[in-house]
């Protein structure tokens, strides 16, 4: 690996946990929040939710950087970055909505857009690398479970 794709590398890694951090961070006492709700059967303790997405974050960085370094054409190439930049976008604004802006159900409604999001970009991403979508797919499926803790979040609370 070269020192350019040792640094491309990093930076979608720590771009991406950026991100997820800097949301965090606006959204305000995201742990505080959810310690005080009433929470639906199987809910994980919030210190496992946020190693949860450390994890999923950095897999969504290194999922850009092999859609970045793919030898494809370049329209599905710019098409996959594309809807990588989207639904990063919309999993950044669910926590302002959701937990920032006490908004759940309009929260509900982001985190069906995020994983309608993901499971697009998991079909286009095969298309240039699959590497890049099935590293999305636990992505997808802890954003479905996060659709089920907020919706039972936003009836119980």
């Amino acid at each position: 690996m070269t020192i350019k794709r040792i640094i491309l590398f990093l930076a979608c890694i720590i771009g991406v946990e950026l991100t997820g951090s800097l949301s965090g961070f606006l959204t305000g006492d995201i742990s505080g929040k959810y310690a005080e709700m009433i929470k639906p059967p199987l809910s994980p303790p919030g210190s496992l939710v946020g190693m949860v997405w450390v994890v999923l974050y950095f897999l969504m960085g290194v999922s850009l950087f092999l859609l970045l370094t793919a030898e494809q054409q370049k329209k599905d190439k710019q098409k996959a970055v594309g809807l990588f930049f989207v639904q990063l976008v919309v999993n950044f604004i669910w926590s302002l909505i959701f937990f920032g802006g006490e908004y759940m159900w309009l929260g509900v409604i982001v985190c069906l857009l995020l994983a309608s999001l993901i499971l697009l970009s998991i079909v286009i991403f095969h298309k240039v690398r699959p590497w890049a979508a099935y590293l999305l797919v636990p992505y997808l499926i802890w954003v479905c479970f996060a659709t089920y803790l907020s919706i039972g979040l936003a009836l119980l609370n």
